[in-house]
């Protein structure tokens, strides 16, 4: 009878049990982060991503996959999934999606870190390995900020076994982005009536497409020769458009005639804050929103605004996954709307909360 000791056998694959000791959490708890469920303390967060990483764990998803003979699901990354655009994007990718025979898997990822008002990286990662599993077929990546194209962000895209396509809209190229579509037909109409003294309050500049957008207002306004007189910024929310509004002195007000919003929540509260400063709308300021939102015409004044077709846009852009399915993954592919990816459908929808400019302050 041999005395040698048994050879070790291969190392034992952590379990989402390992990871809850580790970080000194339930399992029930790691299972509802890795989801991107529920809320929890940035400490908590910080422990579970942490043990994830000593771990070197992931989500074990291969038996179910073998059992159907393959990867009949799509991952879907969403920032802020309750804002109109984002939403109607990934509704219109998920009836896509289950036409070609995959159920869109959707993983909506908070915006900014509790603690210090940033790009949470270890939720980005979380979602990346909740995602990178036997039985996906590739990743989709709605309404991306640049942390995500940020490689110092420790987000390896080259580590993924499963192609990733990433909603971008391009570089300005006058008239071909959705953007500059919808701006452009808000300027002229601001134009024609007659405003010069025209601002503009857009989303956060975190954001890509808010930074398209408030590039696509400018070149808009350079057609007719006019620049912004100031520019706010907001995070998309009504609160925030209240906000950017309510700061405004007496001077600033009275240097402005119309009002551009990036979107229709940041006009309703821009709305709001210029009824608080007396400020009548459309008499002394026309304010104009963007999405077109179906409450937009039942506001006080009803919202002039872009109506925008984002249903068929996120058809669009799960084409782009379903191109790269079972091609070589690993890197980020962009997908947005150049000349041969037609915008989605702008609609321009005058209303009652735009008018020439008129009143005794206003400036010339």
């Amino acid at each position: 009878m041999s005395s040698e000791p048994a050879s070790p056998g291969p190392a034992r694959r952590p379990t989402i049990y390992d990871v809850a000791k580790q970080a000194g959490v339930s399992h029930q708890t790691v299972a509802m982060v890795l989801r991107g469920q529920g809320k929890f303390r940035p400490e908590t967060l910080k422990r579970v991503s942490a043990a994830i990483e000593t771990l070197r764990y992931r989500p074990n998803n291969a038996a179910r996959a073998l059992a159907t003979s393959s990867a009949n699901r799509i991952g879907a990354l969403v920032f802020e999934l309750l804002e109109v655009g984002p939403s109607k994007t990934v509704q219109g990718a998920s009836l896509r999606a289950a036409e070609a025979g995959y159920l869109l898997e959707i993983v909506s990822l908070p915006l900014h870190d509790p603690r210090d008002d940033q790009i949470d990286d270890g939720a980005i990662r979380r979602a990346l390995t909740l995602l990178d599993r036997a039985d996906v077929a590739g990743i989709l990546v709605f309404a991306p900020v640049d942390r995500l194209l940020d490689r110092q962000a420790g987000v390896d895209v080259s580590s993924l076994s499963v192609p990733l396509v990433m909603e971008l809209e391009p570089e300005p190229a006058r008239g071909t982005t959705l953007s500059e579509r919808g701006m452009d037909l808000v300027i002229d109409h601001l134009a024609g009536l007659g405003h010069t003294r025209i601002a503009y309050l857009g989303g956060s500049p975190t954001w890509v497409a808010a930074r398209r957008r408030s590039e696509a207002v400018r070149g808009a306004l350079a057609r007719h020769g006019l620049e912004l007189v100031a520019e706010l910024a907001g995070d998309w929310s009504a609160a925030s458009g209240a906000r950017a509004v309510r700061a405004l002195g007496p001077d600033d007000l009275a240097g402005i005639t119309a009002l551009v919003c990036g979107n229709d929540q940041m006009a309703l509260g821009a709305l709001l804050a210029l009824d608080e400063h007396g400020i009548d709308v459309p008499t002394r300021m026309s304010v104009t929103g963007f999405d077109g939102i179906p409450e937009s015409g039942f506001l006080r004044p009803p919202l002039t605004t872009v109506k925008v077709d984002y249903a068929t846009h996120g058809r669009q852009l799960l084409e782009s996954l379903l191109a790269r399915i079972g091609q070589p993954a690993g890197n980020i592919e962009t997908t947005g709307n150049t000349p041969d990816d037609a915008p989605p459908d702008t609609e321009f929808l005058p209303r009652g909360s735009t008018a020439p400019p008129s009143g005794p302050d206003v400036r010339s």
